[in-house]
């Protein structure tokens, strides 16, 4: 995402103010030394104090316009950039979701075969950061970010969903040295870090509850990788044990994932290779954790791997698989189930594909499908979705763009299918 550099004409013309009298006054000093070197006071010649002034002026010129381009500064001094990301999306169903402009997976009607449709227009999933980078820090590289939308829920008010809440997405601090860094924050499980491409599923990512684990955990991370042109790394992370369940507006309690005194734990080994639009990368990684539904503590365990390939530097396909149970807490496993009826952890397997094309610098278009199975012992059976996406960059920040939709979710009384459409305009910064 295009970020915004906080320096505008006012800058410039600052910069040239301040860059135009130290000129004047060096002229000066020149012509005094020259006259005191005439006298036989100053050995150096006059020619090596010009080509010293121009080496000066050259530095002082370099060293102003990074501090007019380096925008907002925080209290320490380190360099602090803003982005975000500003969109309306007019939707539309063809059945009941469990949400309306962005949904996961379709509903059972509330009377057979009476179907329930319609659309609607909204803005909660516009987007704001932050940035910070300090080029030395602990002998490495210190950025640290924060993310956050207005997807959070809404407020019980006669405005409903125009008064969206913010909703703290990623915030992490990373190091990074040359062949290792560590982050502490809140991020996409290790396991499962690749996400397909949409331009309008923000709030939650595409293909969630359909083959996507993805939901943000507080963690600590930590890996090592080689350099070169094939770079091999692996990393582990201990991560906020979370069952998924929801909670109440005010009081928290722990939940059957906290009850087990346990945090997650899990780990990933990778191969990457090429650089900017042709980096590939493919790996595989482990999950483990525990959950406390009644007395017994029940294992929520995973294995999951991802592959990102550019097949030219137009053309990219990415996916990911992953096997194992009782995966609610990271985002969507099981569709959005953890236990059988009879209090067993539910054993699911999903995955997801897409193909993305760089059409032209300002076209890009996408399709790909997601699938979620869990065991038949559930009460949602499976959920399929497939997807396909335009996203057109007309002008400088703007943009608009266009997916459809297609959801399936099995219950026990059968099969139900929703048609879902978004069109999104805004602009980025």
């Amino acid at each position: 995402m295009p970020k915004i550099h906080a320096y505008t004409d006012a800058a410039e013309r600052r910069t040239s103010s301040i860059i135009l009298p130290v000129r004047v006054g060096l002229l000066a000093g020149f012509l005094a030394t020259h006259m005191a070197s005439a006298q036989g006071t100053v050995p150096d010649s006059l020619a090596e104090r010009l080509r010293r002034a121009e080496a000066a002026i050259a530095a002082l010129q370099v060293q102003i316009s990074e501090q007019s381009q380096s925008g907002l500064q925080t209290r320490s001094g380190a360099r602090m950039e803003v982005n975000g990301r500003v969109m309306v999306n007019a939707f539309g169903n063809s059945r009941r979701v469990n949400n309306v402009d962005n949904p996961q997976f379709v509903q059972p009607d509330p009377a057979a075969g009476v179907p329930i449709r319609g659309g609607g227009i909204a803005i909660r999933q516009t987007r704001l950061g932050l940035v910070v980078t300090v080029p030395e820090a602990l002998g490495g590289v210190f950025t640290g970010d924060v993310d956050v939308d207005f997807y959070g829920g809404q407020t019980p008010s006669s405005g409903g969903r125009t008064f969206p809440l913010l909703r703290l997405r990623t915030a992490r601090g990373t190091v990074r040295w040359s062949h290792a860094e560590l982050m502490i924050g809140q991020e996409t499980p290790l396991v499962s870090g690749l996400n397909p491409v949409s331009p309008v599923a923000i709030g939650t990512p595409a293909f969630a509850a359909a083959g996507n684990l993805w939901l943000w955990l507080p963690q600590v991370r930590a890996g090592v990788g080689t350099g070169g042109r094939l770079r091999v790394g692996a990393k582990a992370a201990v991560l906020a044990p979370t069952s998924g369940d929801p909670v109440t507006a005010f009081d928290t309690d722990n939940d059957l994932a906290e009850r087990s005194q346990r945090p997650y734990l899990q780990a990933r080994v990778h191969a990457a290779w090429g650089d900017a639009d042709m980096t590939g990368e493919v790996g595989c990684g482990v999950h483990q954790g525990w959950l406390v539904p009644v007395a017994n503590r029940e294992r929520s365990h995973a294995v999951a791997c991802d592959a990102l390939i550019p097949v030219s530097n137009r053309l990219e396909l990415r996916g990911e698989f992953f096997t194992g149970q009782a995966l609610r807490g990271l985002g969507g496993g099981g569709i959005g189930q953890n236990f059988t009826p009879l209090n067993e952890p539910l054993e699911t397997s999903g995955g997801w594909a897409q193909l993305n094309v760089r059409a032209t610098s300002m076209l890009r278009l996408g399709a790909g499908c997601g699938g979620d199975h869990p065991q038949t012992a559930s009460t949602r059976h499976r959920n399929d979705a497939c997807a396909a996406y335009a996203l057109v960059r007309p002008l400088g920040p703007l943009f608009v763009a266009f997916e459809y939709r297609r959801l399936r979710t099995g219950y026990t009384a059968g099969y139900f299918v929703n048609d879902h459409v978004t069109f999104g305009a805004g602009f980025e910064f």
